[in-house]
């Protein structure tokens, strides 16, 4: 089938289309706030312009922005009123910067997430990019920029920092003008340090790029793609063919969650072949051959590739636990875990808190009635890796590089999320049969995830030991 499909188009940087009807919330006037992501997952806020009430001075702020060295802020807008396609071609653009910042004469600079938001926030909000920071303030840098901007017809927001000798810190603007060159934009404007919001810049736009709440919600990101990303059609294709309501069987569907090496593949297996249940798989099996070109795009085109593989998988769960018990490997969870993980920079303070309307299940979706988690530590995770010549997905490398989300995110927030996703589960009609007794090798370990006994009557029997 992928084999009839014409050659994917190099990546379009055109003007952002105009407004139309879509799920996507429209885009904000210039942000005039900052948030820095810095090492051990810390964010700096500071505002440009004007002050910012209740903000502590930062010290950091002065030593990230000012001299030694220079920086330079690069932002990705949304032209005004952008639906999903603006937002579509914006994180492909981030991503296309990402990549040729990290290219010569660039990579001496340091680089570092940067957003873009309004003192307000809310939908639309945030705008995503860097921060570059060149420690020998060379003027080749701003010149490779100048030339790395020009070529984008929608290009990013170019800002430059600099200090003066009281160690304070002022931002200007630069903007490229049709047969005049690059020229500075209005007067210089003074760097402050900014409270941290309550809630993190990028939480109000998760379901319009990534946690997306309903089918169509995800469906309109794929549509989006099809210019670019012929299989996007195919996909859509495949689900269309899917009932837009379907409901469970008489028989319990469970659901098992982890990252990979926590030991999926032997539990599902051992689970299914105990209760006699069908194995399922999100993604399905029908899209798989996708997987690669979606995991190469960025998190919004990733998610929704992911999401709308869920709604195949759920069609495909109505239809076998009529007949008999389901088991999936994986499934809403970690389409939902993953995207926040990504989207939301800093560490586990800055995650949205509990009760959340992000962790709510989406409302078109059908609901397994149990969710175990799989977790396995760190370093036996990353052992079974390397033992088997395991392959990451490109998600959870760069995931893996910040050892506070290993150590800390994934044992911690991953278990917290399923969690709070329980708790929205429906009460099963039937009690679930006892689970199989596990058996893990040495250092090796299961945890469970808030079963929901007191829904079933009993408790199923999952345990973990060592093998002899």
């Amino acid at each position: 089938m992928a084999s009839a499909l014409r050659p994917r188009s190099p990546l379009l940087l055109g003007r952002l289309p105009g407004p139309r009807r879509g799920v996507c919330a429209p885009a904000m006037a210039p942000p005039r706030r900052f948030a820095l992501e810095l090492p051990g997952c810390t964010l700096a806020h500071f505002a440009v312009g004007g002050d910012a009430p209740g903000a502590l001075p930062d010290p950091r702020v002065a030593a990230l922005l000012g001299p030694p060295g220079r920086s330079y802020s690069l932002c990705v807008p949304l032209a005004p009123g952008g639906d999903c396609a603006a937002r579509v071609r914006a994180a492909r653009l981030h991503q296309r910067l990402l990549h040729q910042l990290r290219r010569d004469p660039l990579p001496r600079c340091q680089l570092r997430r940067l957003l873009c938001y309004g003192p307000g926030g809310g939908e639309g909000g945030v705008q995503h990019g860097f921060l570059l920071h060149d420690p020998s303030d060379s003027p080749d840098t701003r010149r490779a920029l100048f030339s790395l901007l020009g070529e984008s017809p929608e290009g990013p927001r170019l800002g430059e920092f600099v200090g003066d000798a009281r160690r304070q810190v002022w931002q200007l603007l630069w903007e490229l003008r049709d047969g005049a060159g690059w020229r500075q934009v209005g007067p210089r404007e003074r760097v402050v340090s900014a409270p941290e919001p309550v809630l993190h810049p990028v939480v109000p736009d998760l379901p319009s790029s990534g946690v997306f709440p309903h089918r169509e919600a995800a469906r309109a990101v794929l549509e989006a793609c099809i210019p670019f990303i012929p299989e996007a059609q195919a996909v859509l294709d495949l689900v269309d063919q899917c009932p837009e309501q379907v409901q469970k069987g008489k028989f319990p569907v469970i659901a098992i969650e982890g990252l990979d090496a926590t030991g999926k593949t032997t539990v599902t297996q051992s689970v299914s072949d105990s209760l006699k249940a069908v194995l399922l798989k999100s993604p399905p099996a029908c899209i798989s051959q996708w997987r690669k070109i979606f995991d190469d795009e960025p998190t919004i085109i990733r998610r929704a590739f992911y999401s709308l593989g869920n709604y195949i998988v759920a069609s495909e769960i109505a239809k076998e636990s009529s007949k008999s018990p389901v088991i999936v490997d994986r499934y809403w969870h970690s389409t939902a875990t993953y995207a926040i993980a990504t989207e939301v920079t800093g560490g586990l303070q800055h995650l949205p808190p509990a009760h959340h309307p992000i962790y709510q299940w989406p409302r078109d979706l059908l609901k397994p009635d149990l969710v175990l988690l799989l977790t396995v530590s760190p370093e036996e995770r990353m052992h079974r890796i390397e033992g088997r010549g395991m392959e990451r997905t490109r998600e959870e490398a760069e995931l893996e590089a910040n050892s506070v989300f290993r150590q800390n995110f994934v044992s911690s927030r991953m278990h917290e999320l399923y969690r709070r996703n329980q708790e929205d589960l429906p009460n099963q009609r039937e009690p679930l049969p006892p689970l199989p007794r596990l058996q893990w090798g040495h250092r090796r370990a299961l945890h469970v995830v808030d079963l929901p006994s007191s829904q079933y009557g009993h408790t199923p029997s999952l345990g973990a030991q060592p093998c002899s």
